[in-house]
């Protein structure tokens, strides 16, 4: 089996920073591309920033610059570090990854549990 583990969420005020890191765990051969998502209640969960296995990155256009997504790919975890936070920000934030299991020829796509991110205005 393979957990995605979020943590560094919390309450920050408008302006200020927030990391997040999402760890897999399991019987991992590989973790291919990582995302992070976010959703607020009432919407769709939307892409917030992607990477590849060799660092290439993504982000939605509402971040404009703000945060940097980046990974260790020893220890299949991926971060998500936002600044200038927005209270237009504060949303669930989930974790996603496509792994392969081993054992396994085809991978497949796992979610965390989410994390909790408010923005104070």
């Amino acid at each position: 089996q393979v957990q995605l583990v979020e943590s560094g969420g919390g309450l920050v005020q408008a302006g200020g920073s927030l990391g997040l890191s999402c760890v897999a765990s399991g019987e991992i051969s590989t973790v291919n591309t990582m995302n992070w998502y976010r959703q607020t209640p009432g919407k769709q969960r939307e892409l917030v920033a992607s990477i590849t296995t060799t660092g290439s990155a993504n982000y939605a256009d509402f971040v404009e610059g703000r945060f940097a997504i980046s990974r260790d790919n020893a220890k299949n975890t991926v971060y998500l570090q936002m600044n200038s936070l927005k209270p237009d920000d504060t949303a669930v934030y989930y974790c996603r990854a496509d792994i392969r299991m081993t054992g396994f020829f085809v991978s497949r796509t796992y979610w965390g549990q989410g994390t909790q991110v408010t923005v104070s205005s």
